[in-house]
């Protein structure tokens, strides 16, 4: 399944207060998933393995490092099982890194809002707004994405332009 989204990533300094105005918009919580996702080398963009107990994919995404708004193009592929998928990826291209993270899942109409919890890094809250059939258009998914940033209180010094998986490299680098 491929598609086309505009998001945010940003740090979260009061998961109350977005679980809060989400709770105020009705969303559709999907539950926490407790997330493990193996990056691996890979020529372009950016290949992960996700196993979690409610979201379980392969998935290949390309997308600018910057903070704000930015487009995604996302490959999906869903698994049932990642065993023995997980064992030849890893032969083949070896890992990058792992992220492991606790992640509450919403959505409101195509959006979906991520409060995520991620080992070795802290608390932050993603926005994605999906195309869709009704909402397609770039400009709109970016208006989307900008009035859930006002709705639950992301700030521009919040935003951040890069992946769990490159912040934990470049820990990684530091230590």
């Amino acid at each position: 399944m491929e598609h086309r989204n505009v998001e945010i990533k940003a740090n979260c300094p009061d998961p109350g207060h977005v679980r809060e105005v989400l709770r105020n918009l009705e969303s559709d919580f999907k539950g926490v998933d407790h997330q493990i996702d193996t990056y691996f080398h890979c020529a372009s963009g950016r290949l992960k393995l996700r196993e979690g107990n409610i979201e379980r994919a392969l998935i290949h995404y390309r997308r600018s490092d910057q903070a704000g708004p930015k487009r995604s193009d996302v490959t999906m592929f869903e698994i049932q099982s990642s065993g023995e998928l997980k064992t030849l990826l890893i032969r083949a291209l070896g890992v990058l890194v792992v992220v492991e993270k606790k992640r509450e899942i919403h959505f409101v109409g195509n959006v979906k809002i991520h409060l995520d919890e991620v080992e070795e890094l802290g608390n932050f809250v993603e926005i994605e707004a999906i195309a869709d059939e009704k909402t397609n258009s770039e400009a709109a998914l970016r208006a989307q994405c900008e009035t859930f940033m006002e709705r639950l209180g992301v700030m521009p010094e919040h935003l951040i332009e890069r992946s769990y998986s490159d912040m934990l490299l470049e820990n990684a680098e530091g230590s």
